[in-house]
């Protein structure tokens, strides 16, 4: 039941200086409402302590609108509080909504954190997880601390939060924690409110809380110390699955060349980078160019991985990151993972996602050690139960803007407030890179990371966290936004979702539409505006595969205004991984048979033999061969033609590894992508663009100063669209978002939204949600809120 007043002050306790003590007398109460990113921070014991710093009285309790006070006293001390605790707030703590309204005085006695109420409609901010905290850190490397190199240590500021909670409101006892009862010590910290432990959910300790087993390959038991044999496993040269927060990485030296290697070869990951932690800031540097950004980034309570520009004398073996100019970092972001990397372990290791190829990150010990036996030589495992796995956050710095590649520990499920009322309504997402969003209110929850759809493993995955955060919120469905690609898994998902509640509307989104709308959401725009939306693939109403797009409308409708010549994608999705294909049927589509065999036989001559039979197929019809004209595709060709990627092993690799010959600040002249205008819009031609290209690599350029000309062509043309589309009509705005997975490209980012306003226009870039298909469940459910009947 919500608290009303009327609890006894605690045993030993009196009232503050010079206020009254006889019910009601000279007194006045105050109720605060407080919504936001307030369970799970410390925020109730903040809250008693501010009270009696100020001498006032009544009750703080978590609900489901998030933090409910009831507080009387003197005149000044009431206002003080009220001032203060916003004002005063954790550290961790975020205040969205901060509600006061007068009250009667009730003749309060002390002041009580109260047993949370969880009656009531779901309006709470669920908890996030958090880096370990300065001061959690201290005490654990001091030799007189009980807690003494404990790798579970935590607090009110920090610790696992999302990932452990099994129901809400947040309370030890629907978490993981429940398994472990609290010793004596550790309980009086608990109950103590000078403490800093006071009402922390994670309070535990070695007498009483979860410990660390080291296990071989075959799960027996290694003897000593579990972090001190990890230590010199990983000395020696060892793969070590280490359980973390959100779920399993595998450790290895990532300085040692011969160990990245084996990972590799183990893991069936030839090329795909691999995120690095280092031991500290210091280490980092040694590793990465950092601006201060980059390290505020890094040393932040969302503690992500941070991509950045990798220093030639870094230290880290070459098949970290093959081909790329970058890196993926980390600090230690939990106990175990500081002493992992304490001095004399290596400074330096691969913590990169356990999860074999295509499947969501393992978290359970058992299936940890029937997936990676044959991987890892040794297990670090722990038995707190992780409840929500969540990969690592993946982000980049471009100056004083953000990057968000991968929104998942740290931020999630922390909501984004909408400009409007999205209750109701859920965005199934996308077939790759699937996130799901649910709205409430005005908030809309993005869910973690759910990878590419497709595999059975990753249906259950994704059921089961949309099912929990689903329930949470306390809502009835009234539509369900899925992308009108017939065939996705998501649009099954949403007719089995309708099943149960037969009265919500589906509503198809086309896949760019719902990148616009993410973008103007995010930003809180309303009205139309342009919009350029550059990514691999995505259903186009034509039927073609879209991916380079120029928009203009709003919410509720979008005009396609300008697009890419369309070309053959000979094999579809298996152009995806063999971008040769890709660059086969551009240039059979722009230039014809002929020519295409004479490209191929001078720079691809290992492909000529495919290329020609695939040129035969064409020649014939080439039936249920797609059309598409994207962004991606483009890269890819590209790619290939300047042999730097011929097939793919990871997912965007012909683009990245094209993109990072150059870097953003780097200036080259433009080739030209013809931009024609026609009576249904503008067509984008690539034919000049390709013929400059091929007759440059005749010509001995370097592929890094092509690299440039590309990229500074698709700037050029598409600023061109936009001006002469405002041009033609002076009545549109003159705003501009970017969205699209090509947008994560930080050269293209930023020399686009720099072109684009110096020509006038203002320009709004992704900061909350990625830019790519991981943010396409939000725009989803925005233009299911205007098209819905």
């Amino acid at each position: 039941m919500r608290y009303e007043g009327g609890v006894p002050a605690p045993e030993g306790k009196t009232e503050g200086a010079g206020v009254p003590r006889r019910s009601g007398e000279g007194r006045v109460a105050r109720r605060i409402t407080i919504r936001g990113r307030v369970q799970g921070v410390g925020f109730r014991p903040f809250v008693a302590r501010l009270a009696e710093r100020f001498g006032v009285f009544g009750g703080v309790q978590n609900n489901m609108d998030g933090v409910f006070i009831y507080v009387e006293g003197v005149p000044e001390a009431v206002r003080g509080f009220v001032d203060a605790l916003p004002q005063e707030k954790p550290r961790a703590a975020r205040i969205y909504e901060y509600h006061v309204e007068v009250a009667e005085p009730r003749g309060e006695m002390g002041f009580r954190i109260l047993p949370s109420d969880s009656e009531g409609e779901s309006q709470l901010v669920i908890p996030v997880d958090m880096a370990v905290c300065e001061d959690c850190l201290r005490e654990m490397r001091d030799p007189t601390n009980r807690r003494y190199r404990y790798p579970f240590i935590s607090c009110t500021q920090c610790g696992p939060r999302y990932t452990i909670i099994e129901s809400l409101p947040y309370d030890r006892e629907r978490t993981a924690m429940r398994l472990f009862s609290l010793c004596d010590d550790c309980r009086r910290e608990y109950e103590d409110p000078a403490d800093r432990r006071y009402h922390a959910e994670t309070t535990a300790c070695a007498v009483c809380g979860p410990a660390l087993t080291l296990t071989d390959a075959d799960g027996r038991p290694l003897s000593g110390d579990p972090v001190l044999r990890a230590q010199a496993l990983l000395r020696e040269g060892k793969i070590v699955a280490v359980k973390g927060i959100g779920g399993f990485h595998l450790a290895c030296d990532a300085t040692r060349e011969d160990v990245v290697q084996r990972l590799r070869s183990r893991k069936r990951r030839p090329r795909k980078p691999l995120a690095v932690m280092v031991r500290d800031l210091e280490h980092a540097r040694r590793v990465a160019e950092l601006s201060s950004e980059e390290e505020s980034w890094l040393t932040s309570a969302e503690a992500p991985i941070v991509v950045a520009w990798q220093r030639p004398d870094s230290p880290l073996a070459p098949s970290v990151a093959p081909r790329l100019a970058t890196v993926g970092i980390m600090l230690p972001y939990s106990p175990l993972h500081h002493l992992l990397l304490e001095e004399g372990a290596p400074p330096y290791l691969v913590m990169t996602s356990a999860n074999p190829s295509g499947l969501p990150i393992l978290y359970r010990n058992e299936e940890a050690y029937d997936y990676l036996r044959g991987i890892a030589d040794a297990f670090l495992l722990h038995d707190r139960p992780i409840v929500h796995p969540l990969d690592d956050s993946v982000l980049r710095v471009l100056g004083e803007d953000v990057d968000l590649l991968r929104r998942s520990r740290g931020f999630v499920p922390e909501p984004i407030f909408a400009h409007v009322d999205v209750h109701g309504i859920v965005g199934m997402g996308s077939e790759e890179k699937n996130t799901f969003a649910i709205g409430r209110h005005r908030q809309l929850f993005v869910g973690p990371h759910i990878g590419d759809m497709g595999a059975v493993e990753v249906e259950e995955h994704y059921l089961r966290e949309f099912e929990h955060l689903f329930r949470w919120m306390g809502i009835r469905l009234t539509r369900i936004a899925v992308d009108m690609h017939p065939l996705f898994t998501t649009r099954r998902l949403a007719e089995d979702l309708r099943k149960r509640f037969p009265e919500a509307q589906i509503v198809p989104v086309q896949h760019h539409h719902a990148h616009l709308a993410a973008a103007m959401g995010e930003h809180h725009l309303e009205g139309e505006v342009y919009g350029i939306v550059l990514d691999g693939t995505g259903y186009g109403t034509d039927g073609a595969i879209w991916g380079f797009e120029v928009l203009y409308g709003g919410y509720a409708r979008a005009r396609r205004i300008a697009h890419l010549r369309y070309t053959p994608l000979p094999g579809g999705d298996r152009a995806v991984r063999e971008p040769w294909r890709t660059l086969l049927g551009m240039l059979y589509g722009l230039f014809g048979a002929e020519r295409a065999d004479d490209v191929f036989r001078r720079h691809l001559p290992g492909r000529l033999e495919a290329a020609r039979a695939l040129l035969r197929f064409l020649a014939a019809g080439g039936r249920g061969v797609p059309l598409a004209g994207t962004c991606g595709r483009l890269f890819d060709a590209v790619s290939a033609l300047l042999g730097l990627v011929e097939e793919a092993a990871y997912d965007g690799e012909p683009a990245i590894v094209l993109s990072e010959l150059i870097r953003p600040v780097e200036e080259f002249p433009p080739y030209v992508l013809a931009v024609r205008e026609e009576a249904a819009g503008f067509l984008l031609d690539p034919a000049p663009l390709l013929e400059e290209i091929l007759r440059d690599l005749a010509g001995g350029v370097p592929p890094k100063e092509i690299a440039g000309r590309f990229h500074a062509a698709l700037v050029r043309a598409l600023e061109e669209v936009v001006v002469r589309d405002a041009r033609r009509h002076p009545e549109r705005t003159r705003r501009v978002v970017l969205s699209g997975g090509c947008l994560h490209n930080p050269t293209l980012r930023k020399k686009l939204k720099l072109a684009l306003e110096s020509s006038g226009f203002e320009v709004f870039t992704h900061r909350v949600l990625p830019a790519g298909d991981g943010g396409l469940s939000a725009g989803q459910v925005f233009v299911a809120r205007y098209q819905g009947g």
